[in-house]
């Protein structure tokens, strides 16, 4: 129809080739770095699998499509598997080591999925977070602010948020209280949420 309307008007019929996109790890806009919702193809292979697990199920099975070089039976089978009682995770860390694997390399991938397994199923802290050190003029420094000093946050309210949301931990104990001071001379491992941690000294 479109080609034939551009003959009418002496335009050169034109051919147009359309792709699905990709949803971002949100689920709802597409994948995009501006908007903080993508997987890069540079991120380290920890990273790369991290993103892909926190994806929703029903996500899952687009990036199955679109992503993945396993045949419509083969995703068929894993959809059967689910249903038939399988863990919608086990599923997920076939998706994750597939594409990790293709970015980086299978040893890469085997270690991603032991390092979260270790880390989200185990509780057990990264090895390799990183360090950083936090001064403080008058000896104390609020745990929010710390925290966005440590970049752990995106600002004061923020880490508060997380406090009340039970979501920051010091070397593995909950923190109850938003306002509760860290007094120089602390060094610990904090954790906001299940992904960012960082060993801070304050000083």
């Amino acid at each position: 129809m479109g080609r034939s309307l551009q003959t009418q008007f002496g335009q050169e019929p034109q051919v147009v080739m359309t792709m699905p996109l990709l949803e971002g790890l949100d689920g709802v806009q597409k994948m995009s770095k501006s908007l903080g919702n993508y997987i890069g193809i540079e991120d380290a292979p920890k990273d790369m699998f991290g993103k892909i697990m926190s994806i929703s199920d029903e996500l899952m099975w687009r990036y199955f499509e679109l992503l993945s070089f396993k045949s419509n039976a083969e995703i068929t089978k894993l959809r059967q598997q689910i249903d038939d009682g399988q863990n919608p995770r086990d599923v997920k860390f076939i998706l994750a080591l597939e594409i990790v694997e293709r970015f980086h390399n299978k040893t890469a991938a085997d270690g991603a999925l032991q390092a979260f397994k270790n880390q989200f199923q185990k509780g057990a802290i990264p090895e390799d977070i990183a360090e950083c050190t936090i001064t403080t003029e008058n000896g104390d420094i609020g745990i929010a602010l710390l925290l966005k000093n440590a970049g752990l946050c995106v600002s004061t309210s923020d880490a508060m948020r997380m406090v009340k949301q039970g979501a920051v931990k010091i070397n593995g104990e909950k923190v109850a209280d938003p306002r509760q001071l860290i007094s120089a001379g602390t060094s610990a491992v904090f954790q906001v949420g299940k992904r960012k941690f960082s060993k801070i000294t304050v000083s």
